[in-house]
């Protein structure tokens, strides 16, 4: 059985956001604007995806 993953993109800046907002986006592997990273489709990684969706776009995995 193949294991899920889903890719996220940074698309907004983490400048001024929350501190629990930034930890997230940085424990998904993201840097910089741009960044693109592919991830193993979890609960803990929906989570993270869940809180900051307003600074990510996701693609996959649904």
């Amino acid at each position: 059985m193949a294991v899920k993953s889903v890719k996220i993109k940074l698309v907004k800046s983490t400048a001024g956001r929350l501190k629990k907002h930034k930890a997230c986006v940085s424990g998904l592997g993201l840097r910089r604007i741009g960044d693109e990273v592919e991830v193993e489709d979890t609960a803990s990684v929906r989570g993270m995806i869940n809180k900051i969706d307003y600074l990510i776009k996701v693609d996959g995995g649904d």
